[in-house]
């Protein structure tokens, strides 16, 4: 009989941590999600920051060439 409840004990434990290894993996996949988006949503920002910079270089050097002439 003891033998019996500490098999139904073991099998509980084992359950409890297969638990937390799924929610472990689970949280740590979310994380990854969110690093991967952040890191889309920086790379479109400096894409608009070089577009933003190249249309000001641009007008400036059109302005210095209506100076010019």
């Amino acid at each position: 009989m003891t033998r019996l409840i500490a098999l139904i004990a073991v099998a509980a434990l084992a359950g409890c941590g297969l638990d937390t290894a799924t929610s472990a993996v689970t949280a740590a996949s979310l994380k990854k999600q969110e690093l991967e988006q952040g890191k889309k949503t920086q790379d479109q920002a400096q894409q608009k920051i070089n577009q933003a910079m190249e249309q000001m270089n641009q007008s400036a050097q059109n302005r210095e060439n209506a100076a010019e002439k």
